[in-house]
């Protein structure tokens, strides 16, 4: 079992700053892989209302640091 900080865990909040998603499915958690791809897709779509511009950042970045901190308990 890796704790936080540990190596799979960078490793994973690398992927996810390449794809949103991947670090989760790395990770073993499909469900949070779709859930993070979609959202962004979502944002990334909404950018045309304006509102993609902030909703995109904060997906990102709340992507990648779920997925450095997740603990597999």
């Amino acid at each position: 079992m890796s704790g936080q900080g540990s190596g799979g865990n960078v490793l994973a909040a690398i992927c996810s700053f390449f794809i949103p998603g991947l670090g989760q499915l790395v990770q073993g958690r499909i469900l949070a892989a779709i859930l993070f791809f979609v959202a962004m897709v979502v944002a990334w779509a909404l950018t045309w209302v304006l509102i993609g511009w902030v909703l995109v950042p904060i997906i990102y970045l709340w992507c990648i640091i779920d997925a450095a901190r997740y603990r597999g308990d």
